[in-house]
């Protein structure tokens, strides 16, 4: 996990978060050390990168191969008209930069294969699943199980959320695929179900909360846990995550 930084905090900037007892001086010190690697620049990643990078955090890797269309504005909020047709990752990173003069933010806009994507899980303090796709959530579990690094991951469609935490940094953890499996693979995606943009926000904004409480140190109960949202009836609720003992990938 983070370690803490050389450089000096600004007191000011960062002024309500050192108020807080359970962050306090040394849980900013871990924001400002910790690395990040955010997987999706799109409705959940746009404002996760968007707290975490108010809230002091030193470095994020953001990687996404996609580029911005106009469908995406309306919940992708740190996009604007002028970007369409322009690099996610890459508009993502320069934003997050200019809003926060204490962060390094590299966006890759390449689809990673394989190694690169686990060197990119090794090196990361905690890793932000905002995709959309079983096929990515599944192999960035896999890599970040391997690599024990914590996963953090989201989705959003219709007017639902879900959220969960899995400390691979602790052993043993059930993993993404405890919860999902290939016969979950036909789950429909937000271009053909449509999403409420705010929803997308609300997990958003849930992911960079878990994803600050762990860099920080600070404690949490959502770790085998899944959180899900109704934003029609406003009612949201726990379900726990059981270890499948037949899972290809952490049952063994």
């Amino acid at each position: 996990m983070a370690k803490d930084p050389e450089t000096a905090i600004d007191r000011v900037r960062y002024s309500r978060q050192l108020s807080l007892p359970a962050l306090g001086e040394h849980g900013q010190a871990r924001l400002a050390a910790a690395r990040v690697l955010l997987v999706g620049a799109g409705g959940l990643g746009n404002p996760a990168g968007l707290y975490l990078a108010t809230a002091g955090v030193g470095h994020m890797v953001i990687s996404d191969f996609d580029t911005v269309d106009a469908s995406n504005l309306p919940r992708q909020i740190m996009f604007r008209d002028t970007d369409i047709g322009k690099p996610k990752a890459e508009v993502l990173a320069l934003r997050l930069c200019e809003t926060s003069p204490d962060l390094t933010a590299i966006g890759i806009s390449r689809r990673l294969d394989i190694d690169a994507l686990r060197k990119e899980v090794s090196e990361a303090d905690v890793v932000l699943d905002c995709t959309d796709n079983f096929q990515s959530r599944w192999l960035l579990n896999e890599c970040c199980q391997q690599a024990r690094t914590p996963l953090v991951s989201g989705a959003a469609i219709r007017c639902e959320g879900q959220l969960a935490v899995f400390r691979f940094d602790r052993h043993p953890s059930p993993c993404y695929r405890c919860l999902y499996s290939e016969a979950d693979e036909n789950l429909l995606d937000c271009a053909g179900q449509g999403i409420l943009a705010p929803v997308a926000g609300t997990v958003g904004v849930m992911l960079a909360t878990e994803t600050i409480k762990l860099l920080a140190g600070v404690g949490s109960d959502t770790a085998t846990r899944l959180w899900v949202y109704d934003a029609l009836s406003g009612q949201s609720k726990y379900l726990a995550i059981k270890a499948d003992p037949a899972c290809p990938v952490c049952a063994t």
